[in-house]
């Protein structure tokens, strides 16, 4: 996976995290989302993130996946 530095994630647009409102899973390339999707399960698991989370997040990243 690339390396997204700080100045980098910050200058992202909204519309590249999983969770925009909290900037929050950044995908701004394919390793990106796949990362995405596996630290998102591992959260759910956890309890850190509800399932409609979880599902807003792998929407995106299939998203970016697929193309």
């Amino acid at each position: 996976m690339a390396t997204l530095s700080e100045k980098k994630r910050d200058n992202l647009k909204d519309s590249t995290f999983g969770l925009p409102e909290e900037h929050k899973y950044p995908m701004p390339d394919k390793s990106h989302a796949r990362n995405a999707k596996a630290r998102a399960s591992q959260q759910e698991k956890a309890g850190n993130l509800t399932g409609s989370e979880k599902a807003k997040i792998d929407r995106k990243a299939d998203r970016i996946l697929d193309t």
